[in-house]
């Protein structure tokens, strides 16, 4: 069976789970109506179209 030879090292262990100790990057992508920026799947929050229909009227 394998034993370590020495301890590991506070600083070695916090190294290696800091590797997914990150945000990611949120996708945008670009709405086809009035080319804002939007979160992918969800209602276009400046137009309120989604998959080529209107959803969300606008109030005027």
């Amino acid at each position: 069976m394998a034993v370590p030879k020495r301890k590991t090292s506070k600083q070695r262990k916090n190294k290696r789970r800091a590797s997914s100790y990150r945000l990611n990057k949120a996708t945008v992508v670009e709405c086809p109506n009035c080319h804002e920026m939007k979160l992918p799947h969800r209602v276009c929050p400046s137009c309120g179209h989604y998959a080529g229909k209107e959803i969300v009227t606008e109030a005027e």
